[in-house]
């Protein structure tokens, strides 16, 4: 069933932080305001060093941290940035994060300047296009103040128990923050469209529900294992060898062999004082080695070839290596696989997971459609039971590619076995939402490869979307969602505009 929330579960590896910032970008009203205000107030009062966390050294800095359109963007007690970055600090305390963290600091103060960035572009913006705010109704807007009221009305005598900075701050706030209300005013008024709501809002039909299999390919058994094992077992043949690398100086190459091969030097001396790789302090000792490790240094089979051929104490030519020039002597020769062992074996499975994952996804393919064919035949429910299968169950949900606000995403329900993040991945898999709309009802799916399964879905039922609920849809997306969206999009652009300087981590961890 659906969860009531969009909250994410302990197991999901995902910071505190990105939490906490998703929560800041969608209710921004929140942190915004008179609490804005009242941080003012308390900086004023307070006064000292304000800001907090990181391991920036502040004291006698020019914290200019960029520009945009040559507007510097500096932290200063008491204007936008510096309230920001404490706003963001307070929100994160709230939620038991340590600011003080040498990461998270980071990670506030960059937010912070973005939302500073975006701040002044878009005053930069207004003021070029020669727009100002009266300064009356700036008055009224400071007098309506509620740390300014007594008895329901503006109190001259709590406004001038304020220092002149402080008041001069908070009016400047209000100038500002109705330039930008203006701003987006005008900005939501010409994205908004009723055709264009009505034709998004009814993309939340059809809905379906389903149900889902997912054959793990981490399953993949011993047997299989042991069968790659055993055709090819070359590829867990071992060696011990030493080795002497000299880069990609041949000629020194073959100076340093034939002095060995001469008596002139010991192979152990010669790596020691010639080699240029991790073994030389061990006079070039290598340890036991699995072949499949050197097909992947020696790059020339014919050189692997010829050095798995001799015998102990000879030494090979020289060959080229990932590394360079080497060459290499045998101190024990090789060691034919044993698979009854289990060391021999981890190594197996390790190779095959890093290098030959294919196999085991082609493994739990064809246990998938195995699985599809014997539920055409028998049903699906049958099919899962015999396999001792879960079934997840979820739905009623449209078309929902990327997990939009607007409709019913994927991770909105629980399934055992996937995490959130899990969930939100695969519902940005275009092949998803095709195959999952495709398929007929009550029929399963053709099978699909997400990360760790192989998916197998069976739409249980399809129905419309009901007019209210369209509607609702259409006055989400123009009163809330369409705003919401192009604000996270207008910081990217002025992030990513020409007119930004950004030489934030430059000043946050400075060079000296």
């Amino acid at each position: 069933m659906a969860k009531k929330d969009k909250k994410l579960p302990a197991e999901e590896k995902i910071s505190a932080t990105e939490e906490i910032y998703k929560k800041f970008k969608q209710r921004p009203g929140l942190y915004i305001g008179s609490v804005v205000i009242l941080i003012l107030v308390v900086i004023a009062f307070v006064g000292g060093d304000f800001i907090a966390g990181g391991g920036l050294d502040r004291r006698n800095r020019d914290l200019t941290f960029g520009y945009y359109d040559n507007v510097p963007i500096t932290l200063i007690p008491g204007n936008y940035f510096s309230e920001n970055l404490q706003n963001m600090e307070r929100m994160f305390r709230a939620q038991g994060v340590d600011v003080n963290d040498f990461i998270i600091s980071a990670q506030i103060w960059r937010r912070a300047f973005e939302g500073t960035v975006t701040h002044t572009a878009i005053l930069e913006m207004m003021r070029k296009s020669n727009y100002d705010v009266p300064k009356n109704k700036v008055d009224r807007e400071v007098a309506r103040l509620p740390f300014f009221q007594e008895d329901g009305r503006f109190s001259r005598t709590l406004y001038h128990q304020y220092p002149e900075s402080t008041r001069n701050s908070i009016w400047r706030q209000e100038y500002e923050k109705l330039i930008k209300l203006m701003f987006f005013s005008d900005y939501s008024g010409l994205l908004k469209s009723e055709g264009e709501a009505l034709f998004i809002a009814n993309m939340s039909s059809p809905l379906r529900s389903f149900e889902m299999v997912a054959f793990k390919v981490d399953n993949f058994p011993e047997s299989e294992y042991l069968s790659y094992a055993q055709n090819n077992s070359s590829l867990f043949n071992s060696i011990h060898m030493s080795r002497i690398t000299l880069g990609s100086n041949e000629r020194e190459a073959r100076r340093v062999l034939s002095s060995v091969k001469d008596g002139i030097t010991t192979f152990e001396d010669a790596a020691k004082n010639h080699s240029q790789d991790m073994y030389k302090e061990n006079g070039g000792d290598m340890g036991r080695r699995f072949f499949y490790e050197l097909d992947r240094e020696i790059i020339n089979p014919s050189d692997r070839e010829a050095i798995f051929k001799l015998r102990n104490g000879e030494i090979s030519d020289i060959v080229m290596t990932v590394d360079g020039w080497a060459f290499f002597r045998v101190e024990n020769e090789t060691i034919q696989a044993n698979f009854n062992d289990e060391i021999v074996m981890d190594r197996v499975r390790t190779f095959i997971r890093n290098f030959e994952r294919g196999k085991m996804e082609d493994w739990a393919i064809e246990q998938a459609n195995e699985f599809i064919s014997d539920a055409k035949e028998n049903g699906f429910d049958n099919a899962a039971r015999w396999r001792n299968m879960d079934r997840h169950a979820f739905g009623p949900l449209p078309v929902n590619y990327g997990g939009t606000e607007l409709f019913t995403s994927l991770d909105s329900f629980s399934m055992t076995g996937f995490s959130s993040q899990e969930l939100n991945t695969l519902a940005r898999n275009e092949n998803f939402w095709k195959i999952a709309f495709s398929a007929p009802v009550n029929t399963p799916s053709h099978w699909l490869v997400q990360g760790n399964n192989v998916i197998v879905l069976f739409p249980v039922e399809e129905t419309t979307a009901d007019e209210l609920s369209i509607e609702n849809t259409a006055s989400m997306f123009t009163s809330w969602w369409l705003s919401y969206i192009s604000e996270q999009l207008m910081q990217q652009f002025f992030i990513n505009s020409s007119k930004f300087d950004d030489i934030f981590w430059e000043v946050y961890f400075p060079s000296n």
